[in-house]
């Protein structure tokens, strides 16, 4: 078959002939339509992601849709190393039928970046029955802007969207985000003062994060009427952050973070319908760039506020 196939760590990926993948017992294997481009793709593919096995050559890509011979388009993941998405043939271990109308390069776009933001959010208005604030650092990125949007669609009373696109902030704004330039250092700290968020959820970490850290910072011995949930997510703008001691002290404030290892597949397959719909109906937005497996070399240098979409030449 025709695949994407990356040899090395350091080598850029090309479009060659790859062998079929091994056929799962219990779902049939599938044509591709569409494999998005995401971060984490890149990452598990130079071996720069904690999930990379380090194992060449392999084909990159972890979700797609692709179409059954029924001719069912469906949402698909969950591929067997070295077979990636980006093939003409993947036998992923589980499938969900997009819904009739759906976009699916849209869905292909869409779902990985959406359920990073998505699977926090959910959690945290099942544990506590409501999202209150939530604060989205890193929102002007097609992930942080999806999670503003479904925090939205969920019922937030408050989104504060924290970036430094200034177009992606016009569009937030417009959607009925609150809007943080990050560019201005005193911007964060001025939209907290009128009320600390419930959830944070930081695609950037790194000085961005201390900067997300002082605003929360509090004086004073009484006791503290906030609950905090600060999620780690992303790490665009560093691999590392210094957490104050005295924030920690000072205010119930629980960090943590949320990849691959943070939660069951069980639970992911219980919320991802959901998000499909959202999706396919529009509420959530996922614009995308489409590159045929012989524009490789641009899907993999595409920049901007759409998501490269690789679909077979």
């Amino acid at each position: 078959m025709r695949a994407i196939t990356v040899a090395s760590a350091d080598s850029l990926p090309a479009s060659t002939d790859f062998p079929d993948p091994e056929p799962r017992p219990d779902h049939e294997t599938l044509e591709l339509v569409g494999a998005g481009l995401h971060q984490v793709v890149r990452a598990l593919a130079t071996g720069g992601h904690y999930g990379s096995d380090h194992a060449y050559p392999l084909v990159p890509g972890i979700d797609a849709v692709a179409r059954t011979s029924g001719g069912q388009l469906v949402y698909a993941g969950g591929t067997r190393a070295p077979w990636g998405t980006m093939a003409q043939r993947l036998a992923p271990a589980f499938t969900l039928d997009l819904p009739t109308g759906a976009d699916p390069l849209v869905v292909a776009a869409g779902m990985n970046p959406g359920m990073s933001g998505w699977i926090p959010l959910t959690g945290h208005r099942n544990e506590r029955g409501a999202l209150g604030t939530v604060l989205v650092l890193g929102a002007t990125g097609m992930a942080g802007t999806m999670a503003a949007q479904a925090a939205l669609a969920l019922g937030a009373q408050r989104v504060i969207g924290a970036g430094r696109d200034e177009g992606s902030l016009e569009s937030l704004g417009a959607a009925g985000v609150e809007t943080v330039d990050l560019a201005d250092p005193a911007a964060l700290e001025q939209a907290l003062a009128a009320g600390v968020p419930d959830l944070v959820l930081d695609y950037v970490w790194g000085p961005v994060a201390e900067t997300a850290f002082a605003a929360l910072g509090r004086r004073g011995l009484g006791e503290d009427s906030a609950d905090i949930s600060y999620v780690q997510i992303g790490s665009l703008a560093g691999a590392e952050a210094s957490v104050p001691a005295s924030l920690l002290r000072s205010r119930r404030l629980r960090l943590s973070g949320s990849g691959s290892g943070t939660f069951s597949m069980e639970r992911l397959r219980t919320e991802l319908p959901r998000l499909l719909e959202l999706l396919a109906d529009g509420s959530l937005r996922a614009p995308y760039t489409a590159y045929p497996f012989r524009r490789i070399d641009e899907a993999w240098a595409h920049t901007g506020r759409s998501r490269a979409v690789v679909v077979p030449d």
